[in-house]
């Protein structure tokens, strides 16, 4: 693990706390954190009672292998994207057969960014599956610009991937 990683330590609790509370699950699939939101969530003890898998997606196939991501989508827009942090939330949240997928993808640096999406950008999707015949499943994204080095990014995507999914736990 990175030994810069340095991450808020409630809101991993916070978020198990609302999971469990809710008796929800959770899976996981990143491209720029490679496995750290999985790794925050997984440092709370008694995490098996509401995560269920994260899937560090990096390269285009294995986000096309692992979660259906279309190859459209990678084509047209690239892994940085809202169409695929989409597909990526809503492909983790489909193939766990869990309540909540949320995904990661984008620039952490130092380099690999460019004019419309420079190092530092992200795009954070939080998919929600309801229960069958509610029609209110849903997947949501949104897309940041942090400042900082390579750790420095990876860590506040983090904590604003948690705090994303608390705040759309704390809605339902």
């Amino acid at each position: 693990m990175d030994q810069n990683f340095d991450f808020d330590r409630d809101l991993p609790m916070e978020v198990g706390d609302a999971l469990r509370d809710a008796e929800e699950t959770l899976a996981v699939a990143e491209s720029c954190t490679g496995g750290l939101v999985g790794a925050a969530i997984t440092a709370v003890p008694g995490a098996s009672d509401y995560f269920d898998a994260g899937l560090a997606t990096y390269a285009y196939d294995a986000k096309r292998r692992h979660l259906g991501v279309s190859r459209e989508s990678l084509d047209e827009h690239g892994a940085v994207s809202e169409p695929v942090a989409r597909e990526m939330a809503t492909g983790i949240r489909d193939v766990a057969d869990v309540t909540w997928g949320v995904s990661t993808t984008g620039v952490a640096g130092p380099t690999g960014g460019s004019e419309a999406d420079p190092v530092g950008t992200v795009y954070i999707g939080v998919s929600y599956a309801a229960p069958w015949g509610t029609e209110e499943s849903y997947s949501s994204v949104s897309r940041y610009e942090f400042d900082g080095d390579r750790a420095a990014v990876r860590a506040k995507t983090v904590d604003r991937a948690l705090e994303d999914l608390l705040a759309e736990l704390e809605m339902r």
